[in-house]
């Protein structure tokens, strides 16, 4: 692994906002686009959902994307399907009584923001990372709930619009957030946990196993993988260690689907806070995005 490119998304000196967190990436018609969530502080009623795009390897100036006022806003998510671009986000006052919102970017025009599944408090769709369309067309999406508990579950989709809830992974710890992803051996997903490790399970065709520990450290922060011709990468903190430091920030590699992590680069290694990684891939490039202390967000292409 190589870093070709690293660079902020936005200067702190131009930031639109005084904190911001929680970033997506995704390509869509050949451009990547990034967002997150902005505000005075996490949680203030004035935070709201900013995009911006890549062209000629440079970001445009931030946008807002969220259309109500006075609610906070939180964790967006980007996913293209066919000829549309999907941006999910959460948005309440407490995170229990989130509702899950969308907006549609087609032929070049943003739709109006929109309920999800009408009704819903607690979250549904995509809670922190990327949804997955399998080989068989069906979309599946990492959600969870954080109430007395925490826990997981997948949410899947034919279309990206209606989506329907599969039953909470059976876990002893809490656990949140869900990456995805898909081999020739089935589907699996990482999760955040309070333990120290991220936690595992896999999905046999019929039920999701019960979560289990794995050797990975987590610092009960998100983390994120995708997995490109059968080698898994994962970018995360290596702090074992229940609401550890949110640095240092590394990608490691598996060549066994996970169960061993062998190669590892480092993106950040300095004090502060480097987290909440976002990662896609494309003509073997990964593409990341992470928070930069909370005052703006990197963007980061490397080689593999």
């Amino acid at each position: 692994m190589e870093i070709i490119y690293k660079k902020l998304i936005f200067e702190i000196a131009d930031a639109p906002t005084p904190s911001c967190h929680a970033s997506s990436i995704e390509i869509y018609k050949g451009n990547l686009y990034a967002v997150w969530f902005g505000g005075t502080k996490e949680g203030a009623d004035d935070v709201a959902i900013w995009l911006s795009l890549m062209k000629d390897d440079k970001w445009s100036v931030p946008v807002r994307m969220s259309q109500s006022h006075g609610i906070p806003h939180w964790n967006p998510v980007l996913f293209a399907l066919d000829k549309r671009l999907f941006l999910y986000y959460k948005k309440g006052k407490t995170i229990p009584k989130w509702q899950t919102v969308y907006r549609v970017l087609e032929n070049g025009v943003w739709s109006d923001e929109a309920e999800l599944v009408p009704g819903d408090h607690g979250g549904r769709g995509p809670v922190k990372n990327k949804p997955v369309q399998l080989r068989n067309g069906l979309i599946v999406a990492g959600a969870s709930v954080e109430g007395t508990d925490w826990k997981a579950f997948i949410d899947a989709s034919t279309d990206g619009i209606t989506w329907h809830a599969q039953e909470f992974i059976e876990a002893d710890v809490n656990l949140i957030q869900p990456t995805i992803w898909e081999t020739d051996y089935g589907i699996h997903a990482l999760m955040r946990s309070n333990t120290g490790r991220a936690y595992r399970s896999d999905f046999d065709g019929k039920n999701w196993s019960k979560a289990c520990k794995t050797n990975l450290p987590n610092n009960n922060s998100g983390l994120d993988a995708v997995c490109i011709n059968g080698h898994l990468y994962a970018v995360y903190n290596p702090i074992g260690e229940n609401w550890g430091a949110r640095t240092p920030l590394v990608i490691s590699k598996s060549e066994d689907n996970g169960t061993t992590w062998s190669e590892t680069l480092t993106l950040e290694d300095t004090a502060g806070e480097f987290s909440y990684p976002s990662v896609i891939e494309a003509d073997d490039f990964l593409h990341v995005v992470y928070t930069y202390n909370r005052k703006s967000v990197m963007y980061t292409r490397i080689y593999v």
